[in-house]
């Protein structure tokens, strides 16, 4: 699951942008003179104002100049709807083809254009409900990866594991595809089966894993109380009622004076930047949670936020190379700010921060705009956060029901050796 910084649905705002976006396609690298705008507009677009697919091909093309010889674009299109051999091929699925082919282009993972039913089905994943296998999946080292299978998934339930790399879907070969159309393939209606052909550290050969797809529910946070008044805090993605349903724990918490927090990000893929930083913000007082660097060095800084309840809580952070994104944030934040003690293994290291805005048809963009820095300057993209103590997590050797990494942070609390 991918983070946003800002989250803005602003549709009403679009046709401006979509019209940007058409038009750079349209003259590639030369930009838009604005002087001209108004007039190019009012040639793509119909009487209310909706942008026409048919009119931005229409346009007249000996006006886009461009260094790169852009008439190879149109000659392409031409050869592709002239001599094709399965017709007929639409303008519509080419327009949006092309616009991906610019994003793609850009070689980031997480900068994505989503055509309308895909923009669908991704602000479904961020609502917390979808239909599929349950699992985030990711590029690293231009490979497609699992970042993370959520709890009790189908994917989980059928051995899927972090850091699996999948080199085909249904048999067709994953090289050179991007996480858009591997995600699209792997989706599906409930009750109907994909299978995926993996391969992981420690075994011999690629293995077939068939998978039944579900209906999807995610929850945002599960709470428990272990011995010993321990809090236990899993937090599966920061969505639109983290905040809200962390702070409905919080009160139980405080009225019952727990001795410890266990706040659990494993396999945790992120979500909303602001609801990572509310929620670190309950344990710092003070200062930085995170801080973005974009293009030209520009930096935006997070403050912490709000009441500060958990602050004087001995805290233990469980992290694992499925911990991505938004919880790397607040992983990194309450490490520099020795709000809390990291347990477990290097987290996945997506430290990049995408914008989102979608558009007049329906389709969306997801861009890089930043980087992300922890309090104390480390950079937390493809580098990840370190815990202060590594544990190796080992489901094959563990029985049903084990949680080893879990175990060892709630000794910590009883230990009269640790210092905190």
């Amino acid at each position: 699951m991918p983070d946003i910084s800002p989250v803005k649905m602003r549709a009403q705002k679009y046709a401006g942008v979509y019209l940007s976006v058409i038009l750079f396609i349209i003259s590639f690298g030369m930009g838009v003179i604005v002087g001209k705008t108004w007039y190019i507009q009012k040639q793509i677009t119909d009487a209310d104002g909706n942008v026409r697919v048919d009119k931005v091909l229409n346009l007249n093309r000996t006006t886009n100049k461009s260094a790169v010889e852009f008439d190879q674009f149109w000659d392409v299109w031409d050869a592709i709807k002239t001599k094709y051999v399965k017709q007929p091929v639409t303008d519509t699925e080419m327009f949006y083809g092309a616009i991906q082919g610019l994003v793609t282009s850009l070689g980031d993972p997480y900068s994505l254009y989503f055509p309308p039913q895909q923009a669908e089905e991704f602000a479904k994943d961020l609502s917390g409900e979808l239909e599929g296998i349950g699992a985030e999946i990711g590029i690293k080292n231009n490979e497609l990866v699992v970042v993370s299978p959520l709890p009790d998934s189908p994917a989980q339930k059928a051995g899927l594991r972090p850091g699996d790399k999948i080199l085909e879907i249904d048999k067709e070969s994953t090289f050179g595809m991007d996480v858009n159309t591997a995600v699209s393939k792997i989706r599906g209606k409930a009750n109907t089966k994909v299978v995926l052909t993996i391969t992981r550290n420690g075994l011999s050969k690629a293995k077939e894993v068939e998978i039944t797809r579900m209906k999807i529910i995610i929850p945002s946070v599960l709470f428990s109380f272990k011995p010993n008044d321990i809090a236990y805090l899993r937090i599966m993605q920061f969505n639109d009622d983290t905040t809200r349903e962390l702070n409905k724990y919080i009160k139980q918490i405080k009225f019952r004076s727990a001795k410890g927090i266990v706040l659990d990000l494993r396999n945790n893929p992120g979500g909303y930047l602001n609801t990572s930083i509310e929620m670190a913000s309950q344990w710092i007082e003070d200062g930085l949670v995170v801080s973005e660097k974009g293009r030209d060095g520009l930096n935006n800084e997070h403050e912490t936020v709000g009441p500060h309840l958990l602050s004087e809580i001995k805290t233990v952070v469980l992290v694992n190379k499925g911990s991505a994104s938004a919880s790397e944030i607040v992983a990194g934040a309450l490490q520099d700010t020795k709000k809390a003690v990291l347990v477990g293994e290097q987290t996945y290291g997506k430290g990049s921060v995408q914008d989102f805005e979608t558009f007049s048809d329906g389709s969306a963009l997801k861009l890089t705009v930043a980087e992300w820095f922890t309090p104390n300057g480390k950079n937390i993209n493809k580098e990840g956060i370190k815990p202060d103590i590594e544990i190796k997590e080992d489901w094959e050797k563990e029985a049903v029901g084990e949680d080893k990494v879990l175990d060892f942070a709630l000794d910590l609390f009883a230990s009269s050796t640790f210092k905190w």
